[in-house]
């Protein structure tokens, strides 16, 4: 019964993050939010006994990929900025 309760609210905070990083205008928090649901989809893999899968998502999904896309979010010039 608790794991259920679990896996909903681990999916339920993921849906949200996930809809957070497509509605946000500043990319560096969308980029924050993304980061947040693939460190909660780690999560339910372990859950999961998935540790190996777990482990995979967390190095690359979460900590490559978001460093990844910080540092092209650094790299780039604002519009505003420009004028």
């Amino acid at each position: 019964m608790l794991i259920e309760v679990i896996h909903i609210l681990i999916l339920l905070f993921m849906v949200v993050s996930a809809v957070i990083a497509v509605l946000i205008r500043d990319l560096l928090a969308s980029a924050v939010a993304l980061a947040a649901m693939s460190l909660l989809l780690s999560l339910e893999f372990y859950i999961l006994h998935a540790p190996d899968v777990a482990i995979a998502q967390a190095g690359v999904g979460a900590c490559l990929s978001t460093a990844i896309l910080i540092i092209a979010i650094r790299s780039t010039k604002n519009k505003e900025d420009e004028v």
